[in-house]
């Protein structure tokens, strides 16, 4: 059994019951189950339709997300995060450069790492070292005045943990950020990388290892094996090309506004929702939500 689940933007909820009811037909589903008011809905068929990717393509220009999965095991006891562009809607080096008069430069290499076209270690260790001499109190300037939740992102963590679920940040950025943004959404841990400072600036170099793409999937390996729970058990979201790894092992890997590159190799594309969208596809309502 496979459940088909709609979405839209919860800013513009637009989604026509027609709409939902002709796919349902369309594709011999059970009676759809509204999720959210003009906003969310799912049904359930015996088989994955064969042309689902077709359909996916033509919803789009809907301004609609279409999600196909198995049901039974859909609701996940664990969430693998990244952050930037995924749980906070910059990325974090970016906004460091622009502080740091180097904004255009790094933008354009994060850009590319993240698109998969640059190797992401090496990407990262230009872009620090850019931003070498930048005073350590403009970390905290940066956190108060460029950094943003991703919408959607409190709901997320606030319900899958009070339905038992364990939550973790994983990031190619660094702890100076994922320590106040897993504080201020409850994440249980969070890993990312390491800003060196000394007399007070930025030395220009990274903690090594630096946490790239492996990093991510090693953090799933450890902390499954940790919970005593398996990677099916795992619904992993992220958007850049370092986040593949970890989205193709978990059991539900969300590539939310994700690069189009990065998108092309996941079953869940999230274009038009937001974080609130990993909650509907799990099978929650928006009455279910808490926070």
């Amino acid at each position: 059994m496979f459940t088909v689940t709609l979405l839209c933007s919860p800013a513009d909820p637009s989604l026509d019951p027609a709409l939902v009811d002709s796919l349902r037909n369309a594709w011999g589903g059970n009676d759809a189950t509204w999720l959210a008011p003009d906003e969310a809905a799912e049904f359930a068929v015996d088989i994955r339709p064969d042309n689902q990717w077709d359909v996916w393509a033509d919803l789009q220009g809907m301004g609609v997300d279409l999600v196909i999965q198995q049901t039974k095991g859909r609701r996940k006891k664990m969430l693998l995060a990244d952050m930037d562009s995924t749980m906070i809607q910059q990325e974090c080096i970016d906004e460091l450069a622009e502080e740091a008069g180097v904004g255009a430069r790094v933008k354009d290499i994060t850009a590319r790492a993240m698109n998969g076209e640059l190797d992401f270690d090496g990407a990262l260790t230009e872009r620090v070292g850019l931003l070498k001499g930048l005073p350590e109190s403009v970390i905290a300037k940066v956190l108060d005045e460029r950094i943003t939740l991703m919408p959607g992102g409190a709901a997320l963590l606030a319900t899958m943990k009070a339905d038992g679920a364990y939550a973790a940040l994983v990031s190619g950025g660094f702890t100076a950020f994922t320590t106040k943004v897993a504080a201020e959404l409850g994440f249980d841990e969070n890993r990312a990388n390491m800003l060196h400072v000394a007399d007070g600036k930025l030395t220009g170099e990274a903690g090594r290892p630096i946490l790239g793409r492996q990093a991510k999937v090693e953090a799933l390996e450890q902390i499954t094996a940790k919970l005593g729970i398996t990677e099916a058990d795992v619904m992993a979201v992220g958007d850049g090309a370092n986040d593949l790894g970890m989205l193709k092992r978990a059991g539900a890997g969300v590539a939310l506004h994700a690069k189009p590159s990065v998108a092309a190799e996941c079953d869940i594309r999230i274009n038009h929702g937001d974080l609130t969208a990993l909650l509907f596809v799990q099978g929650y309502s928006r009455d279910e939500f808490k926070g």
